[in-house]
């Protein structure tokens, strides 16, 4: 029997994890989220929209041999490590054309075994189930429940530099698509951009649109969050600084600047571009 892939369930982003014995929380992986399917065709790795990427995943499609099932759908997580041990966004597509051995597939959940559907069973089981196929040693790996409150567990995540952790209910069901059995929580850094203007408007919040430092690649708008002072100074700059649209750039109710403003930035962290992204602060190029 071929089976199908599943489209998977997609957890919530909140501010803050739940708290509760009902919920397990596990670290949030920054790679690409996939779904591994082994079969009497053999094995398969699809993308989280349900491309097969099987040829590019060659290495861990002969890992999967080890899993010893007659048919699975296992639901996790593709990743590439750095030096520091964290699983890194920027170098997995680098790992995936020219380093397949350093890839990894972090298992989380398991849809599927040897021709039954488990969708029904809790989370709990079906993880119960998962961490015993997976052989040691193996560069398919069990995502571990991490102990502690919520509360606890993300502290110890963000101090460690990861990108955050994801909660789920014990007990609940396998529904494909958005849902609140599962909630990620990601944790923020600040860094350093280009100022490219300012978008301001009457009655609207007002946006500074940052670029990344040394290539120029524009990576989003943050809100300004400053207090007054600080926002009158801002301003103040801003006019001092007047210059246009860069790279044909259009945008209305933005006041361009010549390049030479950094803006520190808080924005959530393992994102390409900014995301829930504010202005802290600001200064003159060095």
């Amino acid at each position: 029997m071929r089976l199908k892939f599943v489209p998977p369930l997609m957890p919530t982003l909140v501010e803050q994890p739940p708290e509760g014995d009902h919920w397990i929380h596990e670290v949030k992986f920054d790679g690409y989220r996939s779904q591994l399917i082994v079969d009497d065709d053999g094995t398969r790795i699809y993308t989280r929209n349900g491309h097969d990427w099987t040829a590019k995943y060659r290495d861990l499609v002969k890992e999967a041999a080890n899993l010893g099932a007659e048919s699975a759908i296992v639901d996790g997580e593709i990743i590439v490590l750095n030096e520091a041990g964290l699983s890194d966004f920027g170098e997995l597509r680098k790992a995936i054309t020219r380093r397949q051995h350093d890839l990894y597939f972090v298992a989380f959940d398991l849809l599927h075994l040897n021709g039954h559907d488990l969708r029904d069973m809790p989370l709990e089981d079906r993880r119960e189930i998962l961490a015993e196929m997976i052989p040691k040693g193996s560069r398919i790996q069990f995502s571990e429940a991490l102990p502690g409150t919520g509360v606890a567990v993300f502290h110890l995540v963000d101090q460690a530099g990861l990108e955050g952790m994801v909660s789920k209910r014990r007990d609940s069901k396998y529904r494909s698509g958005p849902s609140t059995n599962w909630l990620k929580a990601k944790c923020y850094s600040i860094d350093e951009y280009e100022l490219l203007g300012v978008e301001r408007e009457a009655g609207k919040p007002a946006f500074a649109l940052m670029a990344e430092r040394g290539t120029g690649r524009y990576v989003g708008s943050a809100f300004v969050t400053l207090n007054r002072e600080m926002r009158e100074r801002l301003w103040k700059r801003v006019q001092e600084r007047a210059g246009t649209a860069p790279n044909g750039m259009k945008r209305r109710a933005t006041q361009w600047v010549k390049p030479g403003l950094i803006g520190r930035v808080k924005h959530l962290r393992g994102e390409e571009d900014l995301r829930h992204a504010s202005l802290q602060d600001f200064r003159e190029e060095d």
